[in-house]
């Protein structure tokens, strides 16, 4: 009789830890554009990847730079996990060039290898920031969602962050170890 009310309990216990599933919001399309380092970027690098995406510009006197280092603090939170990638794209293409991204990830201490700041143009980033993250319009107002949005190796969203909430950047971060886990 003890070992049927152990066993349960752990069954019990064992169901209860289980995280649920992270729902799919959309699938991302392919798209180019150019990354900090002058070099045409494909989405095709981030195919079988797990990968936060937000969008930001260098002069940004506001969220940005908070958010900027939010994503650094998953940057160093992950760094020994593979296949894990941080992606910001640019909202203000006309004067984020490459170069000045390059310039911007340097100051912000951006592993190349793992986080890229891509610009190009205004269309293709339009319908990234509108139509694929459904985070609003880059209307050239510089107005901009300060969510960071998690992708899954099938390119697909798995959750939405507002990086003005403290518990934020914990839950991207297990979010991001949850989708390691899950080989699906």
């Amino acid at each position: 009789m003890k070992l049927f009310v152990v066993l349960a309990f752990l069954a019990a216990f064992t169901a209860c830890s289980r995280r649920a599933p992270l729902e799919v919001y959309g699938d991302i399309p392919q798209f180019d554009l150019v990354a900090q380092n002058g070099q045409p970027f494909h989405s095709q690098e981030l195919a079988g990847k797990i990968w936060v995406a937000d969008f930001i510009y260098t002069t940004c006197p506001g969220p940005c730079p908070r958010m900027t280092s939010q994503m650094r603090e998953v940057q160093d939170a992950v760094a020994q996990v593979p296949d894990v990638r941080l992606v910001s794209f640019s909202i203000d293409p006309a004067n984020d060039t490459a170069p000045v991204l390059e310039a911007y990830a340097k100051v912000h201490g951006a592993s190349p290898s793992m986080w890229y700041f891509l610009t190009g143009p205004m269309p293709t980033l339009q319908m990234l920031d509108r139509d694929a993250f459904k985070l609003g319009d880059i209307d050239g107002t510089l107005q901009h969602s300060t969510r960071f949005v998690l992708v899954d190796r099938q390119g697909r969203i798995r959750g939405y962050y507002d990086t003005a909430e403290a518990s934020s950047i914990p839950k991207v971060i297990s979010d991001i170890r949850a989708l390691v886990s899950d080989r699906t």
